[in-house]
């Protein structure tokens, strides 16, 4: 939290941002499901299809190591480490905040989304068993995916000021997901496109709200 900013006031700006952000995504989500459903699918499917066509023998233990990195069980545990790593390298629970913050706010709009804009998976075989049916709109793993790895990213160029870039790669990881869960027909395009958005902007909005500006406020 900032030096100007008491606590109450930092969790009633994340408690503001989050209940905006889930309105957003809603309301995105009541549109493609209700008045844009027709030409949204007209354009996801046919992405859909090109991705089934794709499969092969070889490509599908790929995918299954890509839905594996956006586990939520997985997810977690990379921001558990990086939560324990960086607050005792800093001394500071910020890094623990910020993780837990966001894991909590992207967990919580999952669940309202997928409730309030039920939506089909794809027209094609869906290679990920069990999944619920009409939960495809937003992708709980890119969202996973994209606060676990990118969230490390934004911790290392926080605190490890130039020396950081290092880390940038791990970006890639969310955009194996996505790729993953689009190939495996667990999500239509928009989907995955929506939690990279939201998952991202919570990421921006936790960091601004809890993380130190520069290193050195951070002690």
């Amino acid at each position: 939290m900032s030096r100007d900013r008491s606590v109450p006031a930092t969790a009633l700006l994340v408690l503001v941002w989050w209940v905006a952000v889930m309105a957003v995504v809603v309301g995105v989500g009541w549109l493609i499901t209700h008045p844009l459903a027709g030409p949204v699918d007209g354009f996801d499917n046919p992405i859909s299809r090109w991705f089934a066509d794709q499969r092969s023998s070889s490509l599908n233990p790929v995918a299954d190591a890509g839905t594996l990195l956006g586990e939520t069980v997985v997810g977690v545990g990379v921001a558990l480490v990086a939560a324990v790593v960086f607050s005792l390298w800093q001394r500071s629970l910020r890094p623990a905040i910020f993780l837990a913050l966001t894991e909590a706010a992207i967990g919580g709009l999952y669940f309202v989304a997928t409730h309030l804009d039920p939506r089909d998976r794809p027209p094609v075989r869906i290679l990920d068993a069990g999944l619920v049916p009409d939960a495809s709109f937003p992708s709980g793993h890119v969202a996973t995916a994209t606060v676990a790895y990118a969230g490390v990213v934004v911790l290392v160029l926080t605190y490890a000021r130039a020396g950081g870039l290092w880390a940038t790669p791990l970006l890639l990881l969310p955009v194996f997901v996505l790729l993953a869960r689009l190939y495996q027909g667990a999500h239509h395009l928009t989907d995955v496109l929506t939690s990279v958005g939201y998952a991202a902007v919570l990421l921006v909005v936790m960091a601004r709200l809890v993380l130190p500006d520069r290193v050195s406020s951070a002690r």
